[in-house]
């Protein structure tokens, strides 16, 4: 039997998103075996594999949804639990990617951030985590220079870009904005040890398909709900962006 190569597709060039692209990404969670404080989270989050840690945490995979680097992904985790503590006994993890959780939010549904009307609320009350998994955003890339030799740099997400920041319009418009790259310095690697060409990195598997409908539409102004009487917040019975 013999193998023709010639119908093989070309060898990927490897090259990150560069540095500071803005680009609209959808998340999609990867199940990590380990279940969530919510029923629709049985499973859901991934445990570190450090010794004596109790982390928890988001296993999460970005794609370019549109633009020039369309369908190109990047992975990072977000810790739901455990870790280091603030004062109060709250994970410290946990606050900084509640932050960006809320923020992916308001990104999606084009909420403004100060806007804290009974409607906008009830928008960002999840029934679980697992809610976030399918929602598209906006989002700032950057490059994470790597400490390890033997392993290369990569892309993770910068920030979330918000509703009231110009950028976010002109991504939802579908203008291509040119990469505006953060300072950083670039720390110090290790001499390697042993010729690292040999060991191989485990692909991450496939993303499931998109689960929620289109966030908030191109050429659509941030949402401001008018003045309401304060009033009790329903129990969600799905995320916002399911009705919208």
């Amino acid at each position: 039997m013999s193998f023709d190569m010639n119908d093989a597709e070309p060898q990927k060039s490897g090259e990150l998103i560069p540095d500071g692209t803005f680009a609209k990404v959808t998340m999609t969670i990867r199940p990590g075996g380990t279940d969530g404080q919510s029923e629709i989270d049985r499973g859901l989050l991934k445990a570190s594999n450090a010794p004596g840690s109790d982390v928890l945490m988001v296993d999460a995979e970005f794609t370019v949804a549109e633009g020039p680097h369309v369908r190109r992904k990047f992975w990072q985790m977000f810790t739901v639990s455990g870790g280091k503590v603030d004062e109060h006994g709250v994970s410290i993890g946990w606050k900084i990617s509640k932050g960006s959780f809320r923020a992916m939010i308001d990104s999606a549904l084009g909420l403004d951030p100060q806007d804290m009307s009974e409607a906008a609320k009830a928008k960002r009350i999840l029934r679980g985590l697992a809610d976030l998994n399918g929602i598209t955003f906006v989002a700032k890339i950057k490059v994470e220079p790597s400490d390890d030799p033997r392993y290369g740099d990569s892309n993770k997400l910068d920030r979330v870009v918000l509703p009231s920041e110009p950028e976010w319009r002109k991504v939802m418009d579908g203008e291509v904005l040119a990469p505006s790259p953060s300072t950083r310095a670039r720390p110090k690697a290790a001499s390697p040890a042993a010729p690292t060409w040999g060991q191989t990195v485990a692909s991450p598997p496939a993303s499931a398909a998109p689960a929620w409908s289109r966030p908030a539409q191109p050429g659509t102004a941030p949402a401001t709900a008018p003045a309401a009487t304060p009033a009790a917040t329903p129990a969600p019975s799905g995320p916002a962006w399911l009705n919208t």
